[in-house]
C-alpha cells in the first residue's frame, strides 16, 4: 500500500509518527554558547535595578513624610509653648489686679491718716512697700502719666478741664495710677485731661 492510497485516519501499527508541528511558533535554535545565560543575567540585573530604584523612591517618600511630621510637631510644640506663656501672663495679670487694689486701699489709708497715728501710718507704709516690691519683682510697673499726651490705649479720661498755658489733650491730673506688666496694660491710669 502506498502513502497515497493510505486511508485517512489513525496511523496503522508500524507506521512512523508524523513530524510534530506547532502553528505560529518558530522553531527554536539550539543554544549556542553563553548567549541565553547573558540575556537572563541582564534581565535579572534590570529587575534588580528597577526594584532598587523603587525602594529608593519609597525611602525618599518616607523621609519626606518624616520631615513634614517633625516640622508639624515642632510647630505644635511652639504653639503650645506660646499658649502656656499666654495663660501664665493672664494669671499674673489677674493676681496683679488684686494686689493693685490692695495697694490703692493702703495708699488711701495713708492719705487719710495724715499724721494722726504715726504707728499705724508706719505699719501701713511697711505693708504698702512690701506689696509694691512684690509687684515690681513680678514685672508690674506703675504708670504715672501726668504731663504726657493723653493716650486712650493707656489712659482712662474721667473728666476734662481747661488749664491755662497747656494745650488740649494733656494729662493734668492722675486720679489713679495705671499699671503695666511688660507690654500689656493691667489697668489704665484714670486721669483728668486738659481741654
Amino acid at each position: 500500500m502506498s502513502e497515497e492510497s493510505r486511508p485517512a485516519g489513525p496511523a496503522a501499527a508500524g507506521d512512523p509518527p508524523p513530524p510534530a508541528r506547532q502553528e505560529g511558533v518558530p522553531p527554536t535554535a539550539p543554544p549556542a554558547g553563553e548567549a541565553p545565560e547573558e540575556d537572563g543575567a541582564q534581565a535579572v540585573e534590570a529587575d534588580f535595578e528597577k526594584l532598587l530604584a523603587d525602594a529608593n523612591q519609597e525611602k525618599e517618600e518616607y523621609l519626606e513624610l518624616a520631615r513634614r511630621t517633625k516640622a508639624d510637631f515642632e510647630n505644635f510644640r511652639k504653639r503650645v509653648a506660646a499658649d502656656v506663656q499666654a495663660a501664665q501672663m493672664r494669671g499674673r495679670i489677674e493676681v496683679a489686679r488684686e494686689v493693685i487694689d490692695a495697694v490703692d486701699n493702703l495708699e488711701r489709708a495713708l492719705e487719710a491718716a495724715d499724721g494722726d497715728g504715726e504707728g499705724l501710718a508706719a505699719g501701713v507704709e511697711m505693708v504698702l512697700g512690701g506689696l509694691r516690691e512684690t509687684l515690681k519683682r513680678n514685672g508690674v510697673e506703675a504708670v504715672d502719666p501726668k504731663g504726657e499726651k493723653f493716650d486712650p490705649n493707656q489712659h482712662e479720661a474721667l473728666s476734662t478741664q481747661p488749664v491755662e498755658g497747656t494745650e488740649g489733650g494733656i494729662v493734668v491730673e492722675v486720679l489713679q495710677k495705671g499699671y503695666t506688666l511688660g507690654d500689656q496694660l493691667v489697668r489704665p491710669a484714670r486721669v483728668v485731661v486738659s481741654a
